[in-house]
């Protein structure tokens, strides 16, 4: 089987993605960004990807949700949690008391923004923590630390200067599996809709809403994205998580569509 993760080596992706398909018949690709991991999916080089969706602090990434409803025919069909871990990787001989600038990836900075201030250090964006990583092992500093994982560390040889210096200590990173296979047989704990709402009807968000409270359907995670159309025009990502049967959601997507809305369901899958 082949599996698409966002690159380079040494990222949290990558980390995810050998953590969830943990057997020996993988073939891992790794490609520059969200879109273009997606895309591996759509256009058959790769049969599943692995990509993130949510962050405890940095809350949803935008472009994975943007760039799957893009791709018509790709579904959610599983989802991973990592807890995230964040250290200060140095190089040989670097002592704390001599560190004046940290890099990394912008979310990652960001998850650390207490450390860095409380620190009164400056702070450099790379377009992955595993490059800000490589760059300073190239560089040889000794006044400048990446932010990273511990296995980043290990891949360059780096030291740990400092360990979960980020600001909560629950950080966590929610990836979703990618397939072009719809999880039909059997109840699934999650599902995944999109739904493009009829503007012209006063109140849309409430009225949708009240679908899923009238079939006792309980949403866990709600997320609204322009459409590109016009100004204030939206779609909203909503996930469902009580078991919810194949009668159960088939209801709700007519429903709704009786009512005017575009709807899709995105994906059926399990924790």
């Amino acid at each position: 089987m082949k599996v698409a993760y966002l690159g380079p080596k040494g990222t949290f992706s990558e980390e995810a993605a050998k953590r969830y398909f943990n057997h020996d018949e993988v073939e891992f690709f790794m490609y520059d960004t969200i879109p273009d991991v997606i895309d591996a999916v759509g256009e058959g080089r790769v049969e599943k990807a692995i990509v993130p969706l949510e962050n405890t602090i940095e809350g949803t990434i935008n472009m994975t949700i943007d760039t799957l409803v893009s791709c018509e025919g790709l579904m959610i069909e599983g989802e991973f949690t990592l807890p995230v871990a964040l250290h200060l990787l140095a190089n040989k001989e670097c002592k704390l008391s001599t560190v004046h600038e940290v890099w990394s990836i912008s979310p990652i900075l960001t998850q650390c923004r207490k450390y860095i201030r409380q620190r009164s250090v400056k702070s450099l964006q790379f377009d992955s923590s595993a490059s800000a990583a490589q760059t300073l092992k190239s560089s040889g500093r000794l006044d400048v630390a990446a932010i990273g994982s511990e296995s980043l560390a290990s891949l360059l040889d780096l030291d740990i200067i400092d360990r979960n210096i980020q600001d909560n200590p629950n950080n966590q990173t929610r990836f979703i599996i990618i397939s072009e296979h719809l999880n039909t047989d059997g109840d699934f704990k999650k599902t995944m809709f999109v739904i493009t709402p009829d503007q012209e009807q006063p109140g849309v968000l409430s009225a949708i809403l009240n679908v899923f409270t009238a079939l006792n359907i309980n949403l866990s995670w709600i997320e609204s994205r322009p459409t590109a159309h016009q100004l204030g025009c939206y779609r909203f990502f909503l996930e469902a998580n009580n078991n919810c049967s194949e009668m159960t959601v088939h209801k709700a997507k007519t429903i709704l569509e009786t009512l005017g809305h575009h709807v899709r369901i995105l994906g059926r899958y399990n924790r």
